[in-house]
């Protein structure tokens, strides 16, 4: 069977990257990810990646901690960058090429992001990560998850989540919740379902661009989803 989508771009929350700690990077979840990546990028795939940074910091409210919202969001992207390092090194363990592009200028150890650029690394098989959120306060980063899929022309964005897909009310709370399959954008501002930030979803329906949610911490889960196996929920039309 040949994959169902040929490029991708894949969200990975920060806090995923803890694994059962409270803070910080857990080697085994790095690992994990960089083998399920590698499974994919092997049937030829074109990978890149947009990761965010709340194992590290996330922006909090500014009458507890005294730091105004754009420094705190800067503080954020920060944060994404040294995720985004980690998983590069995860990822050249296991034998793959790798670019890590940012949205702030860091040319010791990233490349600025160059729109066209980044496209030509994935033609070459590279895995391209996105650090830096959008380089802008305010925006979140499945905003510049939804943004950089746009820009390079991703034909979906699978967002890597602890949970394994939409469900109608919150799973750990209701038990009678079920899992949509299948949604559409209108359903889900419909019934008000926390898919990404309502600027980053916007994006995504304006530009026709269909979102996968799906559980990333099950291994062998990114290889089905872009078999068009199914899991997770698409929200698509």
């Amino acid at each position: 069977m040949l994959p169902k989508y040929k490029r991708i771009l894949l969200k990975l929350s920060g806090e995923a990257l803890m694994g059962d700690a409270n803070y910080g990077i857990d080697p085994k979840v790095i690992s994990q990810y960089a083998y399920d990546i590698k499974a994919v990028t092997d049937l030829g795939v074109q990978v890149a990646i947009v990761i965010g940074g709340g194992n590290i910091y996330r922006g909090m409210n500014e009458a507890d901690t005294g730091i105004e919202r754009a420094q705190g969001d800067y503080m954020g992207m920060l944060a994404t960058v040294i995720n985004g390092m980690a998983l590069q090194s995860g990822l050249e363990r296991v034998g793959l090429y790798t670019r890590l592009q940012s949205a702030i200028k860091m040319e010791q150890i990233a490349e600025p992001y160059i729109r066209r650029r980044a496209i030509r690394h994935v033609e070459k098989g590279r895995v391209v990560i996105f650090g830096g959120g959008t380089g802008n306060p305010y925006f979140t980063t499945d905003t510049a998850a939804s943004l950089r899929a746009i820009e390079i022309q991703a034909d979906v964005i699978l967002k890597g989540t602890r949970v394994d897909g939409i469900y109608t009310a919150d799973p750990e709370k209701d038990k009678t919740a079920t899992r949509y399959e299948t949604i559409t954008f209108s359903e889900v501002y419909q019934k008000s379902l926390n898919v990404m930030d309502m600027t980053a979803f916007t994006l995504c329906q304006e530009n026709k661009l269909p979102i996968i949610v799906f559980d990333m911490n099950r291994q062998g889960n990114l290889l089905n989803v872009i078999m068009g196996k199914n899991v997770g929920t698409l929200v698509k039309g």
